[in-house]
């Protein structure tokens, strides 16, 4: 399977590093570039690929307003964050927006090639410096989240496991279930938490404890 990722980058010299990397590695297509969100937000909903890969610090619209209006206008489209940023506020409301995953701009390329790969396949990469920072945050997150408490055992089991950063075969696995069963708890679990990322509901949960 080929994935397809559009970059979403103001920096032209960035973009050309990015397409040529994505166009150049084995099972990857780049299926467009574009330097504002307002190019993005025309362009990608009428030919939408497998990832983006978004840029917070953009003129005019903002990094964080296009993943909003992506996510609402083609939920199956999946965000990684690609910035420079590595603060606290940005990483929570680009995940609140439904972003998939936040890396900063210096990962290597073959880190990041592998966190476009996992976020296809169900994960939420992060860089360990922003992992580091979500989990410092929780501390200062709402003490409740009553949607939370909507969530059945097992459904708090699986996102549970979700958390730690395990993939639907890996929960499946863990708890004797079928891969789809998860994949349906999921949907059940975003609905309850009005969420429509796995990063969303594990801000959720996390902020719950």
């Amino acid at each position: 399977m080929v994935i397809s990722v559009a970059i979403v980058e103001d920096d032209a010299s960035v973009r050309v590093h990015l397409a040529r990397l994505i166009e150049e590695a084995p099972g990857f297509r780049c299926a467009g570039v574009y330097p504002s969100a307002e190019d993005a937000l025309h362009q990608i909903p009428q030919n939408p690929p497998d990832v983006v890969l978004m840029d917070l610090n953009l003129p005019g619209v903002s990094g964080i307003e296009c993943v909003r209006r992506l996510k609402r206008d083609v939920p199956r489209v999946l965000i990684l964050v690609l910035t420079v940023y590595e603060d606290s506020d940005k990483v929570f409301a680009a995940l609140r927006a439904g972003a998939g995953g936040y890396l900063l701009k210096r990962t290597p390329s073959d880190q990041l090639l592998a966190a476009i790969q996992d976020l296809h396949q169900g994960g939420a990469p992060m860089s360990s410096l922003i992992a580091r920072e979500v989990v410092r945050s929780f501390h200062h997150l709402e003490p409740h989240t009553p949607d939370v408490d909507r969530l059945s055992p097992r459904e708090e089991e699986i996102l549970h496991l979700v958390a730690r950063g395990y993939h639907n075969k890996e929960v499946a696995s863990q708890l004797g279930i079928s891969p789809e069963t998860v994949r349906v708890h999921l949907r059940n679990i975003y609905e309850k938490l009005h969420v429509n990322s796995r990063s969303q509901a594990v801000v959720k949960l996390l902020s719950k404890e």
